[in-house]
């Protein structure tokens, strides 16, 4: 039974987790006391805890040289979740590669290792975006067009010279019309969703760890479930059954539904756009479920 929790979060997260005030207070009608601490504090006794929940170590990125072996000491000392080899998976996106080999529909996606010649005239032929592989919210995120291709070049290099793997990924026009979907799982099923429309500056790289969101309920179709459900059996088959996941679904230029991002490490799940019981199903995933280890 869970009795403690660690809620793991950094000092530039707190006050910034939308589904933090809404968890918290369920987790204590459910009996389970909960510290928020930070995942970088050397004070924090990780034994003392049945759980930890990565929730919103947003500044992983920044630091992965001490963030990975972190996720192997606390994963030594408690029931991390999510667990080590799932995280690792989720925070580069090559895992795209992973699920277009197995027939999940992908935004098509472009990768540029460190040292790798960007040549976009042939990759962006209309507008696009540039991201970091690795990379939390949008920081570092930003559109161009076939215009801008030299202050892309500059972005690309930018982000190599920190040794930073790049993707480029067409701008699909869904985006600036529907949005995205984030489709929200729990334990494995589908749960809830919302809609999210992402404000990317064109030509000019997002600088603070999100882009301006505007955010609503959304009743999902069976279209975007369907691909959601697709991607998340390509996750459990490899990784086992996350507690909680995201899998971010829009629309192609053809109109059929596509994966933009799946996200099992600390994701935005979006509680305030749900149902009440979604809260609920949360701390049913985080106290319920058998231990990771």
């Amino acid at each position: 039974m869970i009795e403690r929790l660690a809620w793991v979060t950094t000092r530039g997260a707190r006050g910034r987790d939308e589904d933090e005030p809404l968890v918290l207070p369920a987790l204590a009608r459910a009996g389970v006391a909960v510290d928020v601490v930070d995942w970088d504090d050397p004070h924090v006794d990780w034994a003392a805890y049945d759980r930890a929940v990565l929730r919103s170590a947003w500044d992983y990125p920044d630091r992965l040289a001490e963030f990975l072996p972190w996720l192997d000491r606390v994963a030594a000392a408690t029931d991390l979740v999510n667990p080590p080899a799932t995280v690792r998976w989720s925070l580069d996106k090559h895992y795209l590669r992973d699920l277009d080999a197995a027939g999940v529909p992908i935004t098509p996606t472009t990768f540029l290792l460190p040292g790798e010649q960007a040549d976009l005239t042939h990759l962006a032929q209309g507008d696009f975006v540039v991201k970091p592989a690795v990379g939390a919210g949008s920081r570092d995120t930003a559109t161009y067009g076939p215009e801008h291709h030299d202050v892309a070049l500059a972005h690309v290099a930018r982000l190599h010279a920190a040794d930073r793997a790049v993707l480029v990924q067409p701008f699909l026009a869904s985006v600036a019309t529907d949005g995205e979907w984030p489709l929200v799982y729990l334990q494995g099923h589908f749960s809830h969703a919302a809609s999210k429309r992402v404000a990317v500056p064109r030509a000019g790289a997002v600088e603070d760890l999100f882009a301006e969101e505007t955010n609503a309920p959304h009743d999902a179709e069976p279209a975007q479930v369907a691909v959601g459900d697709a991607a998340m059996e390509v996750v459990t088959g490899l990784l086992g059954t996350p507690a909680y996941a995201r899998v971010d679904v829009v629309r192609d230029d053809d109109g059929g539904c596509c994966v933009l991002e799946v996200e099992l490490v600390e994701p935005s799940l979006f509680l305030p756009y749900a149902e009440p019981a979604a809260v609920d199903r949360l701390v049913g995933a985080l106290v319920g479920g058998p231990r990771s280890r």
